[in-house]
């Protein structure tokens, strides 16, 4: 009898600890839905059809750059890169897209690029800054945070003189195409009257290509395997410097893709185009389950942390709390998300 009561007291006390466990993993999850539920109170129309749908589209918008820089955090790094990468291929597709009839064209005697062109030329762009930071993490073993902010500043310094070709002056881009506009921010669907930008089927593409690549190819097992640990993957006949060199080139050809997209969907380009996009993607992707002790993340987990780190934004758009005061809670979300997945790791460990 005795025996039967220290095993019930038992389990109620493992009960307890696994609720609260779940408790603190979740956390975030909660305060999440308890704050979309406050805002609903607070403002009935952030579930409004148009809301719901500009919290789709905006976070369409940074899903590419997300992805793309989960897989470097699979590989245990990070790349500081990447905002600036989109700016400085947002402002290429810009230049190439502008109208032949706009008076402020950066290139004047330019016709209008084809667009499967500009595509292609900015993710080469976004390509080739991932490759070398790729090549540098690789090659030299350096840390991906001191690489990735050396190439931001030299990104950020081509980004610079681009814009000064042709006495444009450093001046926003814009006067873009109307076929370039309609061909990204166009709509073939609407819901309730409400259009749907095509950007948002880019981003769905996308999302299937990068969940083929990391669950359907041996590029895929490769990254986890390196990022778990690299020495064993080594050992294991895994090419370390090739997979590494491959998950920073395809993170660039991701940041250009988001370029192309934020060129038409901003419509005025300039320097600071792309400012801090990365610390967005890394919030949404440690949200999402992506882990800086490497080798774990899963492609559906870096999509459900965008949209719920759009959903707090837009929640405190609506509750009319200052540009300021977002910037300390974007903060604290990075702090606490990172807190949790630190945590998970020791209880495992």
């Amino acid at each position: 009898m005795k025996l039967m009561n220290n095993f019930r007291a038992k389990s109620r006390t493992d009960q307890l600890r696994d609720s609260k466990e779940w408790l603190i993993n979740h956390a975030l999850y909660i305060l999440i839905i308890v704050a979309a539920i406050y805002t609903f109170t607070q403002n009935p129309r952030f579930f409004s059809v148009s809301s719901i749908v500009n919290i789709v589209s905006l976070s369409a918008a940074n899903i590419p750059i997300a992805l793309g820089i989960a897989g470097t955090i699979v590989l245990t790094g990070t790349d500081l890169s990447a905002g600036r990468v989109v700016g400085l291929t947002a402002c290429i597709s810009a230049s190439l897209l502008q109208a032949v009839t706009y008076g402020a064209k950066m290139f004047p005697n330019l016709p209008v690029i084809p667009i499967p062109l500009v595509v292609l030329l900015v993710i080469a762009v976004g390509g080739i800054v991932g490759l070398v930071n790729g090549f540098f993490v690789a090659r030299f073993h350096l840390h991906p945070f001191i690489v990735t902010l050396a190439t931001q500043l030299i990104v950020y310094g081509i980004l610079l003189m681009y814009i000064m070709i042709n006495g444009n002056n450093g001046q926003p881009l814009s006067g873009l195409d109307e076929s370039f506009k309609h061909f990204v921010t166009g709509s073939i669907l609407k819901i309730a009257g409400v259009p749907i930008p095509n950007y948002v089927w880019f981003a769905c593409i996308v999302t299937a290509f990068m969940w083929f690549m990391w669950n359907k190819t041996t590029f895929g097992k490769n990254m986890f395997a390196v990022g778990s640990n690299p020495e064993a993957a080594n050992v294991s006949g895994v090419n370390v410097m090739k997979t590494t060199i491959m998950v920073h080139t395809l993170a660039g050809c991701m940041y250009g893709i988001t370029g192309f997209i934020e060129s038409a969907r901003i419509g005025s380009n300039q320097a600071n185009t792309g400012l801090n996009y990365e610390c967005d993607a890394i919030a949404a992707c440690v949200i999402g389950g992506v882990s800086f002790v490497g080798g774990t993340g899963k492609i559906g987990g870096v999509v459900l942390g965008v949209f719920i780190l759009r959903i707090i934004f837009v929640a405190l758009q609506f509750l009319s709390v200052s540009q300021n005061m977002q910037y300390i809670i974007k903060g604290l979300i990075i702090l606490i998300a990172c807190a949790i997945d630190m945590r998970k790791y020791l209880v495992k460990k």
